[in-house]
């Protein structure tokens, strides 16, 4: 028996397929590359924009011709297409799909799998959707090879941003045992991971839901004592939480890597208000400010959307100036879409027409180039440290304690490992650099 799994959206989603594959081949299922070749296929979606949606239903009705030809293929669709209430549309619009799942929750396409079958009682024998099982988390095919996982902290999100899809599809925010993710963490450093990556919509909000339970900081700390374990990372973060004890975090843990990925969204306070972020231009860059002067070095990646409803030119040029003034490492860039159900969908015209947003959206990301081209020249001739995860194109690819992407030419196999390197070239997107001898490592 064979399983397909598709993957679309957030690293979450990544995240809740890894765990849904190992699920799978406990039941005797084993991977494959091909959907024709599946007995059993999984479509993982993402609905924030209105483009993925499409994307999501585009793949499905694509599967009709093989459910077609084998009444016996079971498909599955999970994720934020269905959410966490589900939805009853769906099951009449694709009436050949056999099982709906929520994001994060493996557990109806286990239970349609194991009908009458002893070995359900295995398959939920446990409460949690993500509880380590057999000390499997990352299916078979990606064992010994994936040197970077993503690991759910906290599901959910309960601040509702007029925009966001996100809480009415994964639900109000949940925060996980620490207890859970400190074993999750263990038996991935056992199957060969080097790099974790902590996940939530709000990061910074992790334990703010468990009267007695652990911060992010102190969340931190913990997993920073777990031996095998190189690096840390965590995302996304949130002006109006990401407070100083996770600054000290990061500063004091060398295994805390010192990249922070805090939206903005725009730069124009009105703006802001409408999207109900909590916050001023004002006071994200004070922030930015105490982020460099606790953490010197830190790179910060930040989120905009432009072409929100009712943005005049005036306001676009706020956050224009915003990021040119700040210059940081990254941002990530979206054209407004408005997802039904949302509070600015409801209530908000959609009145930027989408030429517009797509010529801001160019301003932008012209602007980024040429500031992430400036950063990135600072580091030619530099050594820099870098932990390579997989080889493309004959060349190895890793990322700087600052996440740098870096390609390095080697016959070595660099799979999981830390080692310096010098940098050569630097584009804005990526560098290329030159493994230093084993005799200059050591005299470093």
């Amino acid at each position: 028996m064979k399983y397909h799994i598709w993957t679309e959206g957030c690293q979450m989603n990544v995240a809740d397929s890894q765990r849904l594959g190992s699920a799978l081949e406990r039941l005797g299922y084993v991977y494959t590359a091909a959907a024709e070749e599946a007995d059993v296929i999984v479509l993982n979606t993402c609905v924030v924009r209105q483009s993925a949606e499409d994307k999501a239903t585009g793949r499905l009705h694509s599967l009709r011709p093989l459910k077609d030809r084998n009444p016996n293929l079971v498909i599955n669709l999970m994720g934020c297409l269905v959410g966490v209430k589900g939805d009853d549309k769906l099951r009449a619009r694709f009436p050949f799909v056999d099982v709906f799942s929520p994001p994060s929750d493996p557990g109806p396409l286990i239970s349609f799998l194991t009908q009458s079958d002893v070995r359900a009682l295995e398959a939920r024998a446990t409460e949690s959707r993500f509880a380590v099982m057999n000390g499997d988390i990352l299916p078979e095919h990606e064992r010994g090879k994936t040197v970077s996982v993503h690991l759910p902290v906290v599901l959910g999100c309960s601040h509702a941003c007029t925009f966001c899809i996100i809480p009415y599809k994964r639900g109000v925010e949940r925060s996980r045992p620490v207890g859970e993710i400190v074993a999750e963490v263990r038996a991935l450093v056992a199957q060969g991971v080097k790099e974790i990556t902590l996940l939530g919509q709000i990061v910074d909000r992790y334990g703010k839901d468990i009267p007695d339970g652990p911060h992010l900081a102190a969340l931190l700390r913990i997993l920073h004592d777990i031996e095998g374990l190189e690096r840390i990372r965590f995302l996304t973060s949130h002006p109006n939480y990401f407070g100083e004890d996770i600054m000290d975090a990061v500063a004091e843990l060398p295994k805390v890597m010192p990249h922070i990925e805090i939206p903005i969204q725009a730069g124009d306070d009105a703006i802001l208000e409408a999207m109900k972020r909590g916050y001023t231009q004002k006071d994200y860059r004070r922030l930015v400010e105490e982020i460099r002067a606790k953490i010197p070095g830190v790179s910060i990646a930040t989120d905009i959307i432009v072409g929100f409803p009712g943005e005049t030119e005036a306001q676009f040029m706020q956050t224009y100036q915003v990021l040119a003034d700040l210059k940081l490492d990254v941002a990530h860039l979206a054209r407004y879409s408005p997802r039904a159900g949302t509070v600015s969908a409801r209530r908000m015209a959609d009145d930027v027409p989408a030429a517009e947003k797509m010529r801001r959206f160019r301003v932008l990301e012209n602007l980024q180039e040429g500031i992430a081209a400036e950063i990135a020249a600072r580091y030619l001739g530099q050594t820099v440290v870098v932990l390579f995860e997989e080889k493309v194109k004959g060349r190895w690819k890793g990322r700087t304690r600052t996440n740098k992407l870096v390609f390095v030419e080697t016959n070595d196999n660099v799979r999981g490992k830390v080692l310096p390197v010098t940098v050569t070239w630097a584009g804005p997107w990526s560098m290329q650099a030159s493994p230093l001898s084993p005799w200059e490592r050591g005299r470093g």
